[in-house]
């Protein structure tokens, strides 16, 4: 700063040339020169300070397909790390992987996002999380959906997780007696419950669980176990062949991937049916009990940031769910000839006319 005016990189450099020609430095009063020269030193400094940090690579590995399900938990999931200062096309990238249920596709992109050099992964489902693990013991990792991590082996426990691999669980065994309690409130002369899972994605657990859970309530339960969508037909249809039974959709990669045939099938075979996500409600299911899905991902952008910002997944403790939602389609319950009682709407969390 000289007499008043801010001088350019280049005016500093002429006039500290021209000292040795007595041009200038008889002029100024010296703290000017003991400026001008403190200036000339800090400006490259003060113009690194002024660029922006590399950009981070947030990788996302989805085990739904590119629907509007899997776009809204993107969305929220961006949306929340946006409110936390990362600003896509600025100092974040997003990359995305939909495997749409194939376990053979997890693999193959959880491979191709460790190419692209991810600093961090977020992956959607136990099936994805077992993808990340197997491909990558450094890649940061968070994951939602994942029911029971530790006997999965994706940690190594809720508190300490170890490894890479931190996240957000889903459900535990008891919600198998609330599947069961509400199927049995909406439809109280059903003797038969089916549970609907693919055993090569869904967490084993349940099965044990609903098996408990079903003969207290009266109700004889029986494993609908699929693995293609041609078992899926033929399984629900010799299942509905008496008219005593219900239908109880576990939470499951592959029954989410294939949530509208099974939500067709329950109204073509009039069978009621609970399902896990309030999606399968929104979609024309009967109701649901379970997690606010949206929740758990704006949750999985605050490990993100944390994990962007220098913290270690092993040091993040694997959340557990405190917030679960009842909805019931009320128009679905009356095409299946079902009087909804009144008892159970007013517990509904949402009710979807």
């Amino acid at each position: 700063m000289v007499g008043g005016s801010r001088l350019s990189y280049c005016e500093i450099t002429g006039i500290v040339r021209r000292t040795g020609q007595q041009m200038v430095l008889g002029q100024m009063k010296r703290r000017d020169f003991v400026r001008l020269l403190v200036g000339a030193a800090a400006w490259p400094l003060a113009a690194r300070a002024q660029q922006p940090d590399r950009v981070r690579r947030v990788g996302v590995l989805m085990g739904i397909a590119d629907d509007p399900e899997g776009q809204a938990r993107v969305m929220v999931f961006k949306q929340a790390l946006h409110a936390l200062g990362w600003i896509e096309g600025r100092n974040v990238q997003f990359i995305y992987r939909w495997s749409a249920g194939d376990a053979a596709h997890a693999r193959q992109f959880a491979n191709e996002l460790l190419d692209l050099r991810s600093d961090v992964i977020l992956a959607n489902s136990t099936p994805i999380a077992i993808a990340v693990r197997d491909a990558t013991r450094t890649t940061p990792t968070v994951f939602v959906q994942v029911s029971d991590p530790v006997t999965a082996g994706v940690v190594q426990s809720l508190a300490r997780p170890g490894g890479n691999l931190t996240g957000f669980s889903n459900f535990e065994p008891s919600n198998a007696s609330k599947w069961v309690e509400l199927v049995k409130r909406i439809a109280p002369n059903i003797a038969r419950l089916a549970y609907l899972f693919n055993p090569n994605t869904a967490p084993l657990f349940y099965a044990r669980a609903v098996e408990a859970a079903a003969p207290v309530l009266s109700v004889k339960p029986f494993a609908a176990a699929v693995h293609n969508t041609d078992e899926l037909e033929r399984v629900i249809e010799q299942f509905a062949g008496a008219s005593d039974g219900a239908l109880l959709v576990l939470p499951d990669l592959f029954t989410a991937t294939n949530r509208r045939s099974i939500i067709a099938l329950a109204a073509r075979h009039r069978l009621p049916a609970i399902y896990p996500f309030r999606y399968f409600v929104a979609g024309g299911g009967l109701m649901s009990y379970g997690i606010e899905m949206l929740e758990t991902y704006r949750q999985a952008a605050s490990y993100v940031d944390r994990i962007l910002k220098g913290e270690r997944p092993s040091d993040l403790p694997v959340q557990q769910p405190t917030k679960f939602e009842f909805v019931i389609n009320l128009k679905t319950a009356h095409a299946l000839g079902l009087e909804v009682p009144d008892k159970l709407i007013a517990t509904a969390h949402e009710v979807i006319e």
